[in-house]
């Protein structure tokens, strides 16, 4: 499941901007976002995450604005993982306003002319906010808002936006899919276990039973 080229990249870039520059919990341990003068560099990461290469170092500056942008990205995702798509929406409204997105055709490594979203000013993190509100506004305002999701494995609050056929997409990665179903595997193994050991002591005290009536 595919938007189109450019809101699929600034989702992609939403994403991993909350997901690096946001503390919580990641694949079961807490998670603390880079800081100080890995920030820079990390957040550089984040916005390659639309496939464009080439992107010139940020500045320290420019990774804490990126970092209160990603703050502001989080409670739309999570707002729609708990089904109010109304907070989240409203929520994205004031980052439109905020960073004064509006429309404009551009062309740029040898791509033809398509739209982007851009900012009221040319500051990067206005820009990036003003993109990354525009492609979340296109999947609320369409039939695929529920596609916006946090990760429901345990320890993890991670983001994600559910591009499969069925819409089916529970977690932000392969890593915390696997780690749920060893879980659920454990679990299942230990209750085998449990029936096997309970039907032994039952055979045993049958056999008991046997033997002192035969006394």
């Amino acid at each position: 499941m595919n938007f189109n080229s450019h809101t699929d990249a600034a989702l992609a870039v939403a994403v991993a901007l909350v997901n690096t520059l946001t503390s919580g919990q990641a694949r079961g341990r807490p998670y603390t976002p880079p800081d100080g003068a890995a920030l820079p560099a990390a957040a550089r990461a984040a916005l390659q995450s639309d496939g464009a290469s080439g992107r010139r170092p940020l500045t320290l500056a420019e990774g804490e604005q990126l970092g209160a942008v990603a703050a502001e990205l989080r409670p739309v995702f999570e707002a729609v993982a708990a089904g109010d798509v109304d907070t989240a929406a409203q929520t994205v409204n004031a980052l439109l306003a905020q960073t004064g997105a509006h429309p404009f055709l551009d062309r740029h490594d040898g791509e033809p002319w398509h739209l982007h979203f851009h900012g009221a000013d040319e500051n990067l993190a206005t820009s990036w906010a003003a993109g990354c509100a525009t492609g979340l506004a296109i999947v609320l305002g369409s039939p695929e808002a529920s596609r916006l999701g946090v990760c429901t494995a345990p320890r993890c609050d991670r983001v994600y936006v559910d591009t499969s056929r069925n819409a089916t997409r529970r977690f932000c990665s392969a890593a915390c899919q696997n780690r749920v179903k060893a879980a659920v595997f454990r679990e299942r193994q230990g209750g085998r276990q449990g029936e096997l050991q309970g039907g032994g002591q039952r055979g045993s005290h049958a056999g008991e039973a046997d033997q002192n009536q035969g006394i």
